[in-house]
């Protein structure tokens, strides 16, 4: 029988009806945990994961809920609560955002990409404690990007709203610290999704190639490499690493371009 580290535990991952959110519900699931997968807009997606979870022998149900709206981010919690009665992990995986040069950014997209990727990991925190808190502790771990770091092409919005997620990644760890809740982030490069593997085709094909022959590792991650490190975080093994923003990427963004 596998191993089971998350047996009877209770997760809520944002934004898991595909991508890298899917692949960490999965993996949650198989390691014996009850999955709320969140969605916007693809129902059938959502169903699917949550199909896919319960043949794994676990509880799973999915809610729609955009989580930069706060009114939404309580009906995902109320929802949790109602169907589960508490929680023990929180993946705060949901992103989007307008990508325009800094010059040409719009108030509009502006606070759009920062309510979605950097205001609901405040939020949902808030909510997420007091369930958390009532199983004797837990785990957040949050999505971020390169972008948080470092410069991207057109990526102004995102790239602040991750830098502000990293920031409440620490000051999340510490202040959630003495209630047994342990608080990282994740940001990976770039991985290999549909999404990905969609916009390489628009282009010339050879994104995905070349980003691969570029990093150190050989090949760019996959949703399942994100989600198996996102897993350790949720972990007792990983209890002493607080406030972390963890690299996913292969060693692609250690080198610098020639």
């Amino acid at each position: 029988m596998a191993e089971q580290p998350f047996l009877n535990k209770i997760a809520l991952v944002t934004g898991s009806g595909r991508g890298i959110g899917r692949a960490i519900a999965l993996r949650l699931a198989e390691g014996g945990a009850d999955v709320c997968v969140n969605y916007v807009r693809n129902q059938a997606q959502a169903e699917e994961v949550v199909a896919q979870i319960q043949a794994l022998g676990r509880r799973a149900f999915a809610v729609r809920a955009n989580v930069g709206k706060t009114e939404d981010i309580d009906k995902l919690f109320d929802a949790v609560q109602e169907q589960f009665g508490g929680l023990d992990i929180f993946i705060n995986n949901a992103a989007s955002g307008f990508n325009r040069p800094a010059l040409e950014q719009k108030v509009s997209g502006w606070d759009f990409t920062q309510n979605v990727n950097a205001r609901a990991l405040l939020f949902a925190a808030q909510r997420a404690v007091p369930l958390m808190s009532a199983r004797g502790g837990g785990y957040i771990v949050s999505i971020s990007s390169p972008g948080g770091q470092r410069v991207m092409p057109d990526y102004v919005a995102v790239g602040a709203s991750k830098a502000a997620l990293e920031a409440l990644t620490r000051y999340l760890a510490v202040e959630l610290a003495g209630r047994n809740i342990v608080v990282n982030a994740v940001s990976p490069g770039l991985v290999e999704t549909d999404a990905l593997q969609f916009f390489s085709s628009l282009k010339d094909g050879q994104v995905i190639p070349r980003a691969g022959a570029n990093t150190p590792a050989g090949r760019l991650a996959t949703p399942e490499d994100v989600a198996g490190v996102v897993a350790f975080l949720c972990t007792p093994a990983a209890a002493m690493i607080r406030g972390q923003i963890i690299v996913v990427d292969g060693g692609y963004t250690l080198t610098v371009p020639m």
